[in-house]
């Protein structure tokens, strides 16, 4: 069987979801505590980290190479555009997300405040906390300034980028640390992608002791 050993709020696992939901490529979700290191993740892992998938018996991790692999191997509907060009601007949109935004925003919000407590590595640290809020202002307003220009981040149709995107909004999201009221356009572009069957999954995710505000899973926000 299929599988996806995941944290629901992840980022990285997000957009391995978010790209086998496209394709239709269904895997039984296994959530991992993977800050325990257990001896049979390590086997399937020995990096300690999710996401990881079980994919017709092959093991594959990283994200990234996750969702290339996944689009090379089952094209339909294609993520990462043929051109030279327009595949680099994905793939730097892509790190952007997962490199510069997670160390300025993601890690210093949505860890602090939910990956501390269920890990059990004590409380969040406010100064972590302030500067992810003022980052993430910043982040906010680059995608409004692409958006301005393209019809999705990398250009005229829907990439691994928006994905990946959508991704860390999603799991920031969850607990209210999205201003979508400061650009209408990053809105509307959001409100677009959590519309999608893909999604819904997203959507329904159910952290304990976090509930989601009530807009996160609300269509029309």
């Amino acid at each position: 069987m299929n599988r996806l050993y995941h944290v629901p709020l992840s980022p990285f696992c997000r957009k391995v979801r978010l790209t086998l939901a496209e394709k239709k490529i269904e895997v039984e979700l296994v959530e991992e505590r993977y800050w325990e290191q257990s001896p049979d993740f390590l086997r399937r892992n020995p990096a300690g980290k999710v996401p990881v998938l079980r994919l017709d018996g092959r093991l594959l991790s990283e994200s990234q190479a996750i969702c290339e692999y996944l689009d090379e191997t089952h094209p339909h509907p294609q993520l990462l555009p043929r051109d030279p060009e327009m595949r680099y601007e994905v793939r730097r949109l892509c790190i952007w997300f997962d490199d510069k935004f997670h160390n300025e925003v993601t890690s210093k919000l949505l860890y602090e405040r939910v990956n501390k407590k269920l890990t059990k590595e004590g409380y969040p640290d406010s100064k972590n906390v302030k500067s992810g809020a003022a980052r993430i202002k910043y982040h906010l307003d680059y995608l409004a300034w692409l958006l301005d220009q393209r019809r999705w981040l990398a250009g005229d149709v829907m990439t691994l980028a928006d994905f990946a995107a959508a991704a860390h909004l999603s799991s920031l999201d969850y607990i209210s640390d999205v201003d979508w009221n400061r650009h209408a356009v990053v809105k509307t572009w959001y409100a677009t992608i959590k519309s999608r069957p893909s999604f819904r999954t997203l959507l329904s995710d159910q952290v304990p002791g976090f509930p989601p505000p009530q807009h996160y899973a609300d269509l029309d926000f």
